[in-house]
Formats: structure tokens, sequence, C-alpha cells
């Protein structure tokens, strides 16, 4: 029995009904399915890191609350309030990402944490949805391609100070979702074409410049080298067989300091083994092709680039990180939306798929300002 009538026109009623409730259940399984795995994966790391064993465990459930709340209140708004919650968003975090270029300690050769309250924060992981929704805003506000300057005025800026932490891994995800976001405006295969080859160039640029990115990339090059984190990663993948180790019974989580993080996958894999891991690459990819068809049946033109810069975010993001562990690309850094230990990647997440949800829903449309 449905809790509410269709005719019922409450805030709460509307949103029942318009929702996507398929994307509703995936995201509920992958914050259940990332419960089971801090459960599995953090009290190893607390002992090890001389914490209590729960230590990480707490602190994701003290995020998750807020994740799940934010997560619903956002999937309520109207699309122009998702658009006035990213300005928002972009403005406060976008200064709090230049301050890091000043008051963060480095961290793993890069300064993209703020220690606020007693809380590790990275700001950058915020900034990037509500610049997707904002450039989208931009591109939207013109035919065709006319709002592509003024875009370009917010997203250059924007890799830049992304590029002086450095992190590279980001700017990367920023570059290719705006890419999307061109391409579904209506830009041409040639400019595309030019823009992956200065992207290609950027690259180059940073592995002759900052010696962390020379190192990663010369240890995922090179067979003989030893890249301690991606050889324990794979050693777990390996190990985990088609069914896995049996739950707590992973010895990964042991001998890798984020493999409740970063590394989380291989976790799976040696646990739960690698059908589930294919189970799991499956909900991210119907979640991913979900909310494609959703977005193409709107035809209002900010949702559309709106919605596709935001699941193209989300979709790279755990495509680069499963990629990383099982060594097809350089380490990035980057955690599982969802299953990873929660922190400013699980709520910046959140903040990613309510907006998502709020746009995809039925009948969504930027209505002009009076």
């Amino acid at each position: 029995m449905n809790a509410f009538a269709r005719t019922d026109r409450s805030l709460l009623g509307q949103w029942w009904w318009t929702v996507d409730r398929f994307l509703l259940i995936g995201i509920g399984l992958l914050i259940l399915f990332g419960i089971i795995m801090v459960l599995a994966s953090s009290p190893p790391i607390a002992r090890n890191l001389r914490l209590d064993q729960m230590h990480f465990v707490v602190k994701h459930f003290t995020v998750l609350v807020p994740t799940a709340l934010g997560l619903f209140g956002v999937s309520l708004l109207a699309p122009r309030g998702v658009l006035r919650l990213a300005v928002g968003v972009l403005a406060i975090f976008a200064g709090l990402t230049l301050a890091t270029l000043w008051f963060a300690p480095e961290i793993k050769g890069a300064h993209r944490w703020l220690f606020i309250g007693g809380q590790q924060l990275q700001p950058s992981e915020f900034m990037k949805p509500a610049l997707a929704v904002v450039t989208a805003w931009l591109l939207a506000s013109r035919p065709g391609l006319g709002g592509l300057p003024a875009a370009l005025l917010l997203v250059g800026p924007t890799v830049a100070l992304l590029l002086l932490q450095p992190d590279l891994g980001m700017a990367s995800v920023v570059v290719a979702f705006f890419s999307i976001q061109l391409f579904v405006a209506g830009l041409g295969w040639l400019p595309i074409c030019i823009l992956g080859g200065a992207g290609v160039a950027g690259l180059w640029g940073a592995y002759q410049l900052l010696p962390h990115v020379r190192e990663r990339v010369d240890g995922f090059l090179d067979p003989t080298a030893e890249v301690y984190q991606v050889e324990r990663a794979l050693s777990a993948v390996q190990s985990g067989g088609l069914f896995g180790r049996g739950p707590g019974e992973g010895v990964v989580k042991f001998r890798l300091p984020e493999a409740h993080s970063d590394f989380v996958f291989a976790t799976v894999a040696e646990e739960f083994g690698i059908i589930v891991c294919l189970v799991l690459v499956a909900v991210f990819g119907s979640l991913v092709l979900r909310a494609l068809w959703r977005t193409q049946l709107n035809p209002n033109r900010f949702v559309q680039l709106a919605a596709t810069g935001l699941v193209a975010q989300f979709g790279l993001q755990a495509l680069i990180n499963m990629a990383v562990n099982v060594n097809l690309v350089p380490t990035k850094g980057m955690t599982l939306p969802f299953i990873s230990y929660g922190g400013s990647s699980l709520l910046a997440v959140a903040l990613t798929m309510g907006m998502l949800l709020a746009l995809t829903r039925r009948g969504a449309r930027l209505e002009p300002v009076p």
C-alpha cells in the first residue's frame, strides 16, 4: 500500500510520485553495502593506528546521518532550488578550496584538506557537483554554444586551482564532465578532439612537472616496479577468487592502510569474490544508464546538461576507483561512491545524487524567473 495517494499535493506526496524509485533503490543498496564494508574493513586499520577498533565505524555512522538527510532534502528541491543551492555551495567551497593553498597541510604531496573544528574537509569534493550545475545553467542560458565563454571563465580557473593543490585526478574529472556537457550542448567532434589533445598535453605536462605524478605513472608502466598498495590490492583480488574468502576473513585490511577507503574494492573482492564485484559494477552501471535515460526524456536544456554532468561525475569516480584497484590506471586517490569510508567524499556524493534525483523527477524543468 502506497504511503501517499496520487491526489496528494503535499511536498512529500509530489516527491513520492515523481522521483525515480529505481535510482532510490540503487543508492540505498550502495549505502547498505558501504556500511557492511566499513564494518568489515576498518577495525584492523583503527587498531594499527592505535585507535579504538570501532573508531572509523562510529565516524562513518556519524557522517551517514547527515548524508541521508541531505540527500533526501536536496532531492525535494525543484530545479530552480537546485541551481540556487549549487551557486551557494560553489561560492563557499571555491573560497575554501582557494584557502587550501595557504592553510592546508601537505598530505601525500598535496594541499587538499582543511582541518576545521577538528574535522578533516576536502572542499573541492563539494565544489565539483556545484560546478556541474552552474556550468549547465550558463550553457543553457543562450542558444547553441552561446554560453560557452561564460562557462569557460568558470571552469578554467577551477581547473587551475585544482592543479595548484595539486589534484590532477579531480582536475581530470572536471575537464571530462565539462567536455561531456559540451558534447550534449552541441559541440562538434573536431573541437572535442582538440580538447582531448589539450588534455593529453596537460597530462604530459603534469608528468614532467609534478614528481608524485611521475612516480605513480612510472610505477604503473614499469612491470618490475613494486608499488606496495597496488601489489597488495591485486593480491587481494586474486586470493578472493569467484566467491571470496568469506565476510571478515580477508587479510588485506591488515596490510593496506587505505583498505577501507581508496582500496575498498580490493577488500570486497577478497572477502566476497569476483561475482559480488561484478554485481557491484552492474549496480553502478545501472544507476548511470537509468539516470541518463531519465535525463534524455526531459526536454528542458538546463536539466539535461546539469544531470548529464552530475551522472558523469558519479560514473567516472566509480570507474576510476575500481580501475585503480585492479591496476588498469595509475593510483588517483578517489573513493568508491557510498562504499568507501565516509567523510567529505560521502557527503559530496550525497549532494551529487540528491541533485540528480531532483533533476530526474518527472516534470522537472527550470522555470524562468518572473
